[in-house]
């Protein structure tokens, strides 16, 4: 019995006007489709997107040269040299992130005892040449600077869940 029902289906195309009528149902629905560069979908204040190196409010540099982002970093993305200052506290002279290595894991940002280093919400950026995506200290203090509105906003949304 279970045959013949099986050869009627296969004779009837039964399996094909299955597959008809859920794309018949879908056809004249609104789309959801999302026209990229022209329209942006909600974003989280938890993004990880392009770094950032944050300075104080009274323009000194918030890294401290502890090297717990290079230490913690999964893809040795971080390369980190430090140098003792006159008053004899340690900052950086150099800080480089290769971005073609980071794997956007966050650990940087989660062990960095003073917020020195962020992740923004910045996904537009990209690398034509061989050196495009190595960001220097002095490039990610002027993502830094230039988003340092949103880095705080971001912060002080995220703080109730830390």
């Amino acid at each position: 019995m279970k045959k013949a029902i099986d050869v009627i289906k296969s004779l009837f195309l039964i399996e094909l006007l299955k597959g008809m009528s859920v794309t018949g149902r879908h056809m004249f629905k609104k789309k959801i489709t999302v026209q990229y560069p022209d329209e942006r979908t909600p974003m989280s204040f938890r993004f990880r997107g392009l770094h950032a190196l944050r300075r104080y409010a009274n323009g000194e540099e918030r890294c401290i040269a502890c090297k717990l982002c290079e230490a913690v970093c999964p893809a040795l993305a971080i390369t980190i040299d430090s140098d003792l200052r006159e008053d004899g506290s340690r900052r950086t002279t150099r800080y480089d992130i290769d971005l073609t290595k980071c794997i956007y894991c966050g650990f940087c940002e989660e062990a960095c005892p003073v917020d020195a280093i962020v992740e923004t919400r910045v996904i537009d950026y990209h690398g034509e040449n061989n050196g495009d995506l190595y960001y220097t200290k002095e490039m990610l203090l002027a993502n830094g600077d230039l988003m340092e509105e949103s880095i705080a906003r971001d912060k002080k949304l995220d703080a109730p869940y830390r």
